[in-house]
């Protein structure tokens, strides 16, 4: 529990080989765009390295809890066979993050998911997952770039009186996406609340019983104009106070 007004907001950190200064080694990597677009709010953001201990340690230190994106899920997560186009894994990291968002959903925190982060909420809640969303001639609308944004935009249509329509402003919504996976059985306790008018894939899901518990699978944090965030740090910031 935090004692003061301003949420501190927990971000899962990537481990993957990095380079700097002389150095080329293992790293705890989180994109400054997440970081920053936590800090506009005002609130603090804390990176959360892997760590295989229990963690009610770090949910003790946190208002919030925000998943990225990133490496595909691995299948055995919700109890299917690898498809051959699923690309890299890392089970590690599937396993502390679904530990900890359901620590963070027993003590009914806030929760953000973004692209890879909406995915491994829907397995946390017993759904399942497209595996590849490519088409038979190699498009794929929702990742026509690897690392771009470039050429991706397209609307979502958002469920009036939904969480995302009132914490976005809006009810469509001009996403940037950049994933090749997508949702297929939809978790129990989760409602799709936007969609991509383009082929009507799953673009949102949000608790069912009304808690701030938000998967989107675009990337808001590369859009500054994108009012998700200010949502999730109030929500955060709300619940600091209630338990100070």
């Amino acid at each position: 529990m935090t004692a003061h007004w301003e949420p501190v907001i927990g971000i899962c950190a990537v481990r993957e080989t990095a380079r700097w200064s002389f150095w080329e080694q293992p790293a705890h990597l989180v994109a400054d765009s997440y970081v920053s677009a936590v800090q506009r709010t005002g609130a603090i953001a804390l990176i959360l390295p892997i760590d295989p201990r229990a963690p009610e340690a770090l949910l003790d230190r946190i208002d919030g809890l925000l998943l990225i994106g990133g490496a595909d899920i691995d299948p055995e997560s919700y109890d299917e066979d690898r498809d051959p186009r699923t690309e890299a894994t890392y089970p590690e990291r599937d396993s502390f993050e679904l530990r900890l968002l359901r620590g963070a959903l027993e003590r009914e925190m806030p929760v953000f998911g973004i692209c890879r982060g909406m995915q491994l909420m829907n397995v946390a809640f017993g759904g399942t997952l497209l595996q590849d969303l490519t088409a038979p001639d190699g498009t794929n609308p929702h990742r026509k770039a690897l690392g771009s944004f470039e050429g991706t935009e397209h609307e979502v249509r958002l469920d009036r009186g939904s969480l995302v329509a009132r914490a976005s402003g809006e009810e469509v919504h001009v996403a940037r996406c950049h994933h090749h996976q997508g949702l297929d059985k939809v978790g129990e306790g989760l409602s799709v609340s936007g969609r991509a008018v383009i082929d009507g894939l799953p673009e949102a899901v949000e608790a069912s019983d009304g808690r701030w518990v938000l998967g989107v699978q675009w990337h808001p944090e590369a859009d500054e104009r994108s009012r998700l965030f200010n949502d999730f740090a109030n929500a955060a910031r709300s619940r600091a106070r209630s338990l100070a």
